[in-house]
C-alpha cells in the first residue's frame, strides 16, 4: 500500500486522534484477514462493535475455520488489515490503513446472540444470518494497532482504540460531500489556486475536523487539511464549518 505524505497544510494544526482515526479506518468495508500457519484466509465480514470488540465471520469449512478446531489452545495469531479508501474519484484513491493483530478465538455459543446483535448496529448483512449455519463468528483480541495515515505509521494503545469513537461524518461523508458540493467546490478552487497550476487537486474527504484534499503532482502527490475552527457532530455543523471557512479571505 502507498499512502501520500503528509503535506505542508496538515503540520501544526488540529488532527483527529491517533485512537479515533483508527477506528474510523476500522469501520470501514475492506478487510484481509492473515493467520499464522495459513495466510490469507476467506474472511466473510469484519467490524468492530460499538464498544470496541473486533469480530470476523468466516465460512464454517474454510481453512481457519478447521484450523481453529485443531489448536491445542483453541486460538490462532492473526492480523486483520482493513483499507480506507476515499469514496470521491482520485488517481490514488487509498487514505490509510489500520493493522489490527492479536488471537482469534471462536465466540462461545452463549455469547453469539448478544455479539450479532452488536455488530449489526455497526455493519447490517445478510452474513451475520448465517453464523451458525455456514458460517462462524470468531472474536479478535487485540495485542498491537498500527495506524498508517498521511504517510505516518503510528502504535495506538488497544486500550484507547477500543474507548475511542469513529468519525462521527464518516458514515455518511459521500451524502455530505454532495449536499455541501457548492461550498467545497469553492474551497478547492482556493487551495487549487494555492498550489499553483501544476497540481491537481482533489476531494479526498471530510472530517469532523476539516477537509481534507489530495495534491497530485507529477512525480508524486501529497494530502493537506483545511481545519475547521472547532470540531463538527453532523451535517448542520458542517455546513456552519464550511461557511466560516469561505468567509474568511476572498470567495
Amino acid at each position: 500500500m502507498t499512502v501520500p505524505r503528509t503535506g505542508p497544510g496538515t503540520t501544526g494544526i488540529p488532527q483527529p486522534p491517533p485512537a479515533e482515526r483508527a477506528r474510523t479506518v476500522a469501520a470501514r468495508p475492506s478487510a484481509a484477514l492473515h493467520a499464522v500457519g495459513l495466510g490469507a484466509v476467506e474472511l466473510s465480514l469484519a467490524a468492530t462493535t460499538a464498544s470496541g470488540q473486533v469480530y470476523v465471520v468466516v465460512p464454517a469449512a474454510g481453512r481457519l475455520a478447521t484450523a481453529l478446531r485443531e489448536s491445542p489452545l483453541g486460538d490462532l495469531p492473526a492480523r486483520l488489515t482493513v483499507t480506507d479508501r476515499s469514496p470521491f474519484p482520485l488517481q490514488h484513491p487509498v487514505r490509510g490503513q489500520v493493522e489490527l493483530s492479536g488471537w482469534l478465538t471462536p465466540v462461545h455459543p452463549a455469547g453469539v446472540q448478544p455479539a450479532l446483535l452488536d455488530l449489526a448496529d455497526v455493519r447490517p448483512s445478510d452474513t451475520l444470518l448465517d453464523v451458525g449455519l455456514r458460517a462462524l463468528l470468531v472474536r479478535l483480541d487485540l495485542a498491537e494497532v498500527v495506524l498508517t495515515d498521511g504517510g505516518a505509521t503510528t502504535e495506538v494503545d488497544p486500550d484507547d482504540f477500543a474507548a475511542a469513537r469513529p468519525d462521527p461524518l464518516a458514515a455518511a461523508e459521500a451524502g455530505l460531500a454532495a449536499g455541501h458540493g457548492a461550498a467545497l467546490t469553492r474551497l478547492l478552487a482556493r487551495v487549487q489556486a494555492w498550489a499553483g497550476p501544476r497540481d491537481d487537486v482533489r476531494l479526498l474527504g471530510l472530517d469532523r475536523h476539516g477537509v481534507r484534499f489530495r495534491v497530485e503532482a507529477r512525480r508524486s502527490c501529497y494530502d493537506l487539511r483545511v481545519p475547521f475552527r472547532e470540531p463538527v457532530d453532523d451535517g448542520a455543523g458542517l455546513g456552519a464549518a464550511l461557511d466560516v471557512l469561505l468567509t474568511c479571505g476572498p470567495a
